[in-house]
């Protein structure tokens, strides 16, 4: 599944390519891809739509949209009304593709976006389990998405720090890697950058949240941070399906530490990488380097 830097990757893709991109057509070949309104509201309510600004909340993307009456945009912009939010949550295997040139859909397409040129904004889906939902101005994202509503915060942000991490972790008896994948207590990581992050901190993810001592907390916030910087640098990591919006893979997979490395020996000290489940999630880590 596409992580923080991955939607990070994609959100920058999209602000770049789809600038004063208006929403001309809609075409749905999956109805289940649409998570809400119902579809005839939803293409009803994105047409003549203008995607203002990207935006991203954990592994949320975030679209702020306009409503315009004409072809000139800074017409159009002068006489906008809001019209709400549309917001995309890819999953496993969801990615965009931007086309100029359009041809005919994969059979993995689920929706199409047109602008008034003929550009697509194409979305793919092997699996299907992406979603996306049109919230009208009138609507509170965080009541219908609840997903969106109970996120924690985002790890760049400064409520992320050493004494967040104390306090919520201060009577949990959950292993530190199950902690990290948890959206509620940080928004944006999954099973790559929990790994990655560990390993940089040098704390087993075996270990009792309770047991993390506050110099280990802030070893461990700095440590996510830098690693999360990094691979959105690289354009995230592609083990699977992940592809930007040119169809590019992200690069970070060629760096890592542990993620994907069972077997192999640890960068810093020799010792073979070990493999094991949490809570139904491969988990990768050094039994020398973290302890």
């Amino acid at each position: 599944m596409p992580e923080l830097p991955e939607v990070e990757t994609v959100r920058r893709g999209l602000e770049q390519k789809l600038n004063n991109f208006i929403i001309k057509k809609v075409e749905v070949f999956r109805d289940s891809t649409i998570a809400f309104p119902n579809k005839e509201d939803f293409i009803k309510g994105l047409q003549n739509s203008l995607i203002q600004k990207w935006e991203r909340r954990g592994k949320y993307l975030i679209a702020q949209l306009k409503k315009v009456q004409h072809e000139d945009i800074n017409c159009s912009l002068e006489e906008s009304q809001n019209n709400g939010f549309l917001v995309v949550h890819l999953r496993m295997t969801g990615y965009f593709k931007f086309i100029d040139n359009s041809t005919q859909p994969c059979k993995h397409t689920r929706i199409r976006f047109f602008d008034r040129r003929n550009n697509e904004l194409r979305y793919i889906d092997v699996r299907s389990f992406g979603q996306m939902w049109w919230i009208k101005k009138d609507l509170s994202l965080n009541k219908i998405i609840k997903g969106l509503g109970s996120l924690g915060p985002e790890p760049f942000s400064k409520d992320f720090d050493a004494n967040y991490l104390k306090k919520v972790l201060l009577k949990r008896t959950k292993s530190i890697k199950a902690i990290l994948l948890d959206q509620t207590i940080v928004a944006g990581i999954g099973n790559i950058y929990a790994d990655e992050s560990l390993y940089s901190a040098g704390i087993s993810p075996f270990r009792e949240a309770r047991t993390i001592k506050k110099n280990e907390l802030t070893k461990l916030q700095e440590s996510i941070v830098t690693v999360l910087k990094k691979s959105i640098g690289s354009g995230g990591t592609t083990f699977s399906d992940f592809r930007d919006l040119e169809g590019e893979n992200g690069n970070f997979g060629l760096q890592t530490n542990v993620y994907r490395r069972a077997g192999k020996e640890c960068r810093k000290c020799g010792n073979l990488i070990e493999r094991r489940k949490i809570t139904g999630r491969s988990t990768h880590w050094c039994p020398k380097c973290q302890k």
